[in-house]
């Protein structure tokens, strides 16, 4: 008895020890996301994403095959729903970038250690406090999605320079890129440019 009363006094310390380190990294250095998180931030951050994520699901293998057409469905979903943050490579926007904390290199050996269940967990529910939202609709389409989006994110490091070009042209694209396209359509077929109607929402996790 007396060694479980010990093991949570001395976890109610350490938890108290790492509140007062952070509210002491606040003070000096503020709130804004253009500072680097503190190394007492980041090893928090980590243990916590990782107590997060139940066993059972850390735990997970992926249970989609590794396929042409998966890697394929994986490549066409992260050009279009996450290279925005992320970048076509996983290296990183400069939008991502400026998130606190800011994304990780996908290909270095932080998010490639993980296992295929804490990609998944992300990938479907999120991180709280940061720029990650949770892409999980409830239905087994949208999971078979997020476990080829895994299989994707292993080829980050070794992704060829042709992917990266086809995932370019399946970037979201901005309101003046649309209406440069539709304007030089129009040149090219003889038609005076129109004002191009802003483009349409695109849909979540398919």
């Amino acid at each position: 008895m007396r060694g479980v009363v010990r093991t949570v006094l001395f976890a109610i310390l350490a938890l108290a020890g790492l509140a007062g380190v952070f509210a002491y990294t606040v003070a000096r250095r503020g709130l804004s996301t253009r500072v680097q998180p503190a190394w007492i931030e980041e090893r928090a951050a980590l243990a916590l994403r990782r107590l997060a994520t139940p066993a059972s699901v850390r735990d997970r293998r992926n249970p989609v095959p590794a396929a042409p057409a998966v890697f394929e469905d994986g490549l066409t979903h992260f050009a279009d729903h996450c290279a925005s943050c992320h970048g076509n490579d996983g290296s990183g926007t400069d939008l991502g970038k400026s998130f606190y904390p800011p994304v990780p290199d996908m290909r270095a050996a932080r998010t490639q250690s993980l296992t295929d269940g804490e990609l998944f967990s992300i990938i479907e529910n999120g991180i709280r406090l940061t720029g990650m939202p949770a892409w999980g609709n409830g239905t087994s389409e949208g999971e078979a999605s997020s476990w080829a989006l895994v299989h994707f994110i292993r080829r980050l490091p070794a992704l060829s320079p042709d992917d990266v070009a086809r995932m370019r042209e399946l970037n979201p694209k901005s309101a003046t890129e649309f209406r440069e396209e539709e304007e030089a359509r129009r040149f090219l077929a003889g038609d005076e440019p129109a004002p191009t109607p802003a483009p349409a929402r695109r849909q979540g996790h398919h």
